[in-house]
């Protein structure tokens, strides 16, 4: 493994997937923005209707515990307590009639609300 960061040594790495579409939206989101410093940030909160909802949003930030792999030139960053929730999940992209955004497909997630934000 090598050495990605000076201070802490290795840097801890996640079970998460980043679809190639969906790397190529946050590019063209970034690009579009202008910023080249910003990583996509997933992480699992508590809240929503079934008790846990998903947080997807891009960070400058580096916290203690993050695990990061990256797709495409995009870093993916989860933190140390959203890993466990996450492993195994793949995030892609779509540009459809019937949906767009990016969709969060987790293995973990025993059911969902019915509105589709949650999980359980």
């Amino acid at each position: 493994m090598t050495d990605t960061t000076a201070t802490t040594g290795a840097t801890a790495t996640h079970e998460v997937t980043l679809t190639d579409v969906a790397a190529d939206k946050v590019k063209a989101l970034l690009a579009q923005e202008g910023r080249d410093d910003l990583r996509l940030r997933l992480a699992v909160q508590p809240g929503g209707c079934s008790g846990l909802i998903y947080q997807l949003y891009f960070d400058d930030r580096q916290m203690d515990g993050d695990a990061v792999r990256e797709f495409g030139g995009v870093e993916l960053v989860v933190d140390r307590m959203s890993v466990p929730y996450l492993a195994g999940a793949t995030i892609d992209f779509a540009d459809t009639i019937e949906k767009q955004g990016f969709q969060i497909d987790n293995p973990n997630a025993q059911g969902s609300c019915a509105c589709g934000d949650s999980f359980h």
